[in-house]
């Protein structure tokens, strides 16, 4: 069966394009057919490179990232900006046309899960007309907990009923690291909260062998 993966997160910078990256070797490395879309950016297309590098040419990079904008803002605003405006039928058909070809589908996302993508659209919009399973990426540190039940809490029920929370470990973590997890648990399925060790400065290549990291992929692409 044919699976797609929506990758959000709680705020930018929280490690999804690291975790998409990862899924998409660990997928490919075990034969499957794997596309991968950072669909819209702006400020810089590392993410989407990153993500070109870990399909190994299974895509190209104007495909991966057919929406690319230069200033480091809101990727709808930075459309406007330069005259053009992203249209969600528009991100639709490319990745609905992609994907046939392929066994599982990754989607990430720009920013967290409600800041818009395009003309009156945002991650949360495409990420149901995909009918896609929700991975929700944050950082593991104070706060956490309430940024994660805002973003379940945004999800229509049947989205969120599929969705899972991965915990990224940060270098240094702090005194919350230790008990979000439990917290988020007495608010959401305990078997859906996911935690990333840190991995250090490793590439995704290395990262992605490490066995907890194994054992956390795993778990993911088996939603």
């Amino acid at each position: 069966m044919k699976s797609t993966f929506y990758i959000t997160g709680t705020d930018t910078g929280v490690g999804k394009t690291v975790l998409t990256a990862l899924l998409a070797r660990f997928l490919r490395e075990r034969g499957l057919r794997v596309a991968a879309f950072k669909p819209v950016c702006s400020g810089g297309r590392d993410d989407a490179c990153a993500l070109h590098v870990a399909l190994n040419g299974g895509l190209t990079l104007d495909e991966i990232n057919p929406w690319y904008f230069r200033a480091p803002i809101a990727p709808s605003l930075a459309a406007t900006r330069e005259g053009k405006a992203i249209l969600l039928a528009q991100v639709l058909a490319l990745i609905r046309m992609t994907r046939k070809n392929f066994d599982v589908t990754l989607v990430e996302g720009a920013g967290g899960l409600l800041s818009p993508l395009g003309k009156d659209f945002d991650s949360r919009d495409l990420m149901n007309a995909l009918h896609a399973s929700p991975i929700i990426v944050a950082s593991n540190k104070l706060g956490v907990v309430n940024h994660i039940l805002l973003t379940l809490a945004a999800l229509p029920k049947k989205l969120r009923a599929k969705a899972k929370i991965v915990l990224m470990s940060q270098p240094k973590p702090d005194a919350a690291a230790v008990s979000n997890a439990k917290l988020i648990g007495q608010f959401f399925p305990t078997k859906n909260i996911l935690s990333l060790p840190w991995l250090g400065e490793n590439s995704p290549a290395v990262a992605g062998k490490q066995p907890q990291a194994k054992r956390l992929l795993a778990r993911l692409g088996s939603t």
